[in-house]
């Protein structure tokens, strides 16, 4: 086994319980440590003056400790440990707040390099808690760009590139040059060792850009082959045969006539499955623009010919709502037959349906993950639905599948967060996309207003007019409780549950958080459904799928701390009926940013035109929230603002996968095993 296999807990001075917390950050191996890239840097390379540095910003500066560090206790659990440091322009008062230990390390006499920013006025300075060492250390921590890492409980950021150091310095010679040497040459990339030694501890900006640039690169060059490499393996798979359908047949039954967008979807998509190859498309479309007509019709073609269908959807919840559209869609008209399986039923019921999915009596199927148990065996499934596709891994559609004889089914995956044209090619490479991109007559505009906390008082005025006259509303907190990284000014749900109990004695507020079980979440979503709970106050978990008509607001406290797609999926919780609704958007963020990010949310519904405006302004990361199960995750490149990059990466990857589909040969073999190792939790697929 080589270094970079090797388990962190073996490294200098990690052991195994700091292993663990290596582990809740995905690290395990040293090659996951050393791909644990920082999330930002600290200019430490400047030093000043005491009386010459600017004030509030991070400065680093030399100087004698004039005083005896002396502890004093300002009150219970808070000890202080309080000195005088001075150079050649003047002196700095330097207070250390519940770090009695600092008073051991520092002597009077002797010279440190301190850094942290400076406040005061014109001719007293102060420093509170800041970084240091010797002068005669100085490079360890000072002196240098600082690297900032992703932390979790028990890391401290020293530790992390103490291991990383470690790490660098046991894989010296190992690390593997997964891009071809023509292609280093063509586009000016530098060598892995370079960038992973500068991407951790840059010697400077320029050789921090170098690194970037070089790992960025790489990793949109290999999903670009591992992608082409999907797509050409699927374009090559056989799938169940359809003969074409008309679908004037089905959307006559509908009470309404579908959007031009929801046609074309359609279209797409009876086209894949009577071409004679597998379909594997994604439909994508914003919140409420008929997706789930595009997956009924599917469906019908699919029930007509004598074959069966499986939908399966991320909760029961869901599933339940399902159960009851398509029924509407399918059963009423077409006499096909709809039932649910989950989690929740009783041993008979699942049995009945089993029963009734094994003989063929049963040609729809809407479940959870209760669908993929191995005795759930159909007659003949050609047709697989998977709703909100980034709740769901490849490894579970994939298994739901496989449930087909013979012939690979179809497949059909819904997602109701709108992706840039830029982005979606490269996340989405091996589909084929269908963008349903107008929202069906009659569907309800949300007016969207930004608020402070002066409003507040307005705010629940309105949220007792609305409850007075029988509406929900929904209550939206970055986070579930307080905890140890506890920002006062920041809402948690449970705490802020309670605070709304309190203003309003007499409405039924319940709250609801990701920490919660599946079944407890289920219920009280079943009771906002059903109309006795009047405020949910919630974590972002509601973010996909719920339907409540009768919701008419919708808050979300602290909206600075969310992505602007992500703030237009909680928008779309409301709006669903037919009541006129609201989004409130609370924020006392000033940085101008903030302010004219959820402007934008005040001026557009239109979630494409929103999601171009996230990526250019935050990157990819938060089209998914949570990292999207089953995509790889974007350790460093960041797709929004490395556009051009990104597309140099996929022409390279085009170019390399036309000359050698396979990456046969020697010089080939790291970058095939990065492909494969890319994909190897996924099932040997993206999406």
């Amino acid at each position: 086994m080589g270094a970079l296999d090797s388990d962190v807990r073996y490294l200098k001075g990690v052991g195994e319980a700091r292993a663990r917390a290596l582990n809740k950050l995905g690290i395990v191996q040293v090659r996951d440590l050393l791909r644990h890239f920082p999330r930002s840097y600290e200019d430490r390379t400047s030093f000043y003056p005491i009386m010459a540095a600017p004030l509030e910003e991070t400065v680093c500066i030399r100087a004698l400790v004039a005083t005896e560090p002396r502890v004093s206790e300002v009150r219970r659990g808070m000890r202080l440990v309080k000195f005088r440091a001075v150079d050649d322009s003047g002196s700095v008062d330097i207070t250390y707040f519940n770090q009695v230990y600092v008073r051991d390390q520092i002597h009077r006499g002797e010279s440190y390099i301190f850094c942290g920013k400076l406040s005061g006025v014109l001719t007293r300075r102060t420093m509170t808690n800041p970084d240091f060492e010797p002068e005669d250390r100085e490079g360890q921590r000072t002196g240098r760009i600082l690297p900032r890492y992703p932390l979790s409980a028990g890391l401290s950021n020293r530790r992390v590139m103490q291991y990383v150091r470690s790490a660098l310095d046991l894989a010296e010679g190992e690390l593997p040059e997964a891009l071809p040497a023509a292609v280093r040459e063509e586009y000016g990339l530098a060598s892995a060792g370079f960038a992973y030694e500068n991407i951790h501890f840059p010697a400077d900006f320029r050789a921090l850009e170098l690194a970037r640039n070089r790992l960025a690169f790489e990793e949109m060059f290999v999903l670009g082959c591992a992608l082409g490499r999907l797509r050409r393996g699927r374009e090559s798979t056989p799938g169940r045969t359809l003969p074409p359908a008309d679908p004037e047949g089905f959307y006559r039954s509908l009470a309404f006539s579908p959007t031009a967008a929801q046609r074309r979807a359609v279209q797409d998509a009876l086209a894949d499955m009577s071409s004679g190859r597998q379909m594997n498309r994604l439909v994508q479309g914003d919140v409420g623009s008929g997706k789930t007509l595009v997956a009924a019709a599917c469906i019908w073609a699919v029930c007509r010919t004598g074959r069966q269908a499986a939908f399966m959807a991320p909760t029961e919840l869901l599933a339940e709502q399902h159960l009851v559209t398509l029924r509407n869609f399918l059963q009423r008209s077409f006499g096909i037959r709809v039932e649910k399986l989950t989690g929740a039923m009783t041993v008979r019921e699942k049995r009945e349906i089993k029963e009734g999915l094994q003989n063929g009596e049963i040609q729809l199927v809407v479940g959870t993950h209760a669908l993929l148990t191995e005795d759930v065996q159909f007659q003949d499934l050609a047709l697989v639905v998977t709703d909100e596709q980034h709740r769901f891994g490849v490894q579970q559609r994939g298994a739901l599948s496989a449930k087909a004889a013979g012939t690979a089914p179809h497949v059909l995956v819904m997602s109701a967060t709108p992706i840039p044209r830029t982005l979606a090619l490269m996340i989405y490479g091996d589909l084929d996309v269908s963008v349903i991109d107008e929202l069906p007559p009659g569907r309800q505009r949300v007016d969207t207003f930004a608020v402070d906390e002066r409003y507040r008082a307005r705010l629940n005025g309105f949220i007792a007019t609305l409850a007075g006259e029988g509406r929900q509303i929904f209550v939206v907190c970055p986070m579930v409780e307080e905890n140890e990284d506890y920002d006062p000014h920041l809402k948690s749900a449970t705490e802020h549950a309670e605070v709304l109990r309190e203003t309003f004695p007499t409405l039924r507020v319940a709250c609801i958080h990701g920490r919660m079980k599946s079944r407890e979440k289920d219920e009280i979503m079943a009771a906002v459904v059903a109309g006795t709970v009047d405020i949910l106050v919630s974590t972002t978990v509601i973010e996909v799928g719920v339907d409540v008509p009768n919701a008419a607001l919708m808050i979300v406290e602290n909206a600075e701390r969310f992505g602007l797609s992500q703030l237009h999926q909680l928008r779309g919780r409301v709006g669903r009926g037919s009541c006129k609704s609201w989004c409130i958007l609370v924020s006392d963020a000033t940085g101008e940013e903030a302010r004219a990010r959820l402007k934008i949310l005040c001026q557009t519904n239109d979630g494409f035109q929103i999601s171009e405006e996230d990526l250019r302004l935050r990157g990819p990361g938060d089209f998914f929230g949570s990292r999207q199960h089953g995509l790889p995750e974007s350790r460093i490149a960041d797709l929004g603002g490395d556009t051009r990059l990104m597309q140099a990466a996929q022409s390279a990857s085009q170019n390399l996968l036309a000359q050698n589909p396979t990456l046969a040969g020697p010089e080939l073999a790291p970058l095939r095993e990065q492909v494969e190792r890319l994909f190897a939790a996924s099932g040997g697929a993206a999406n």
